[in-house]
């Protein structure tokens, strides 16, 4: 560029880094230079030297999430106001891949990293993002968890929660005021993940409060995907019904249990009543539409990293680093008051009990 352009390198360097006065005919010939050779800055090197892309990264288990892709919507609307570019970076649920994402972003010199999903809330698990917050404290970067658990007073991470347990007690709720009292609970996940297992909280205080008895063999275990919710469903309708309402741990898993459903001959909600969590684009989508709870995902997005960014920038402070959202129940038309209780199915393998 520099033989092109007729001037020394170091006037090149000085019109890409725009760092120090340049004549300006001087600098629309190695601009016209930089057009005819097509050039493009190595992001890798500039970075190095400390004139990197400014970047957010956001790091989930699975693009294909209706609920992540809300998520990251928010993430890359908040973060290019600022300025900045979003990174997507995916795991597929593996710890070690998201440990190894961790660190390469803040090898990059990332502002912010931000990690969603469920996850095994253990001794094993704190410890290790503890270590992390610190790492990327110390790197001038934030750990900012969305949608998990914090991890304890003294570290430097940013969380973003929303009202998980609560949007499960006041959907579960509704189906009790409408005179269930035998509910299946569909998407017990087997590991215990946060978002499950709030989820689970939530039913089980309803249950509670309502007076309706807890039997362990009407939560069923199932993972969050629409095939296996029908495979599970379909199975367990196959020995019988000892339910008269479902709450499905996720939209998607809703969407399943409405086709082994209906595969049974069953209608919704004049037979089954069902409700789901989530409240994405496929909950309008189905028929009868789901009643379900609606979770501000984007939301969730924008709050990560207006917090996370603008502790750095002055903009908050560190009280203001944990953040609940709300949750609320939406109407729409798969519930209706019980009219005739179902059978109790024979040969049940959970235990009842009256809490």
């Amino acid at each position: 560029m520099a033989e092109r352009a007729g001037v020394s390198m170091a006037t090149v360097s000085r019109v890409l880094a725009d760092n120090y006065p340049v004549a300006q005919r001087t600098r629309q010939r190695v601009l016209r230079a930089i057009r005819e050779l097509d050039y493009v800055a190595n992001t890798h090197a500039r970075a190095l030297r400390g004139r990197g892309t400014p970047t957010v990264a956001f790091v989930l288990n699975d693009v294909r999430g209706a609920s992540f892709a809300q998520v990251a919507h928010g993430v890359e609307e908040e973060a290019a106001r600022r300025g900045r570019i979003c990174l997507i970076c995916t795991t597929q649920g593996d710890p070690e891949r998201e440990l190894s994402v961790v660190r390469t972003m803040r090898e990059q010199g990332a502002g912010a990293v931000i990690l969603i999903g469920g996850v095994m809330d253990d001794a094993a698990y704190r410890e290790q993002m503890t270590g992390i917050a610190h790492s990327l404290d110390a790197s001038g970067s934030r750990l900012v968890l969305c949608g998990r658990p914090p991890l304890g007073d003294g570290v430097p991470a940013t969380v973003v929660e929303y009202d998980n347990e609560g949007g499960a007690y006041a959907v579960v709720s509704r189906l009790l005021s409408q005179g269930h009292r035998r509910i299946l609970f569909l998407g017990a996940d087997r590991a215990g993940t946060t978002t499950s297992a709030g989820r689970v909280a939530g039913y089980r205080r309803a249950l509670a409060d309502f007076d309706a008895p807890r039997e362990d063999g009407l939560v069923q275990e199932s993972d969050f995907s629409r095939a296996e919710a029908y495979e599970n469903l379909r199975r367990r309708l196959g020995a019988g019904r000892d339910f008269t309402a479902v709450f499905a741990v996720t939209d998607t898993v809703a969407a399943g249990a409405l086709a082994a459903l209906t595969d049974a001959g069953l209608s919704v909600p004049g037979d089954v009543s069902l409700v789901g969590y989530d409240d994405i684009d496929l909950a309008t989508d189905l028929r009868p539409r789901l009643t379900t709870v609606h979770v501000p995902y984007a939301e969730l997005g924008r709050t990560a990293v207006r917090l996370a960014l603008g502790l750095r920038e002055g903009e908050s402070s560190s009280a203001e680093q944990h953040a609940l959202l709300g949750t609320h129940v939406v109407v729409r038309d798969s519930t209706a008051p019980l009219s005739v209780p179902p059978p109790r199915r024979a040969g049940r393998s959970g235990r009842a009990r009256t809490r």
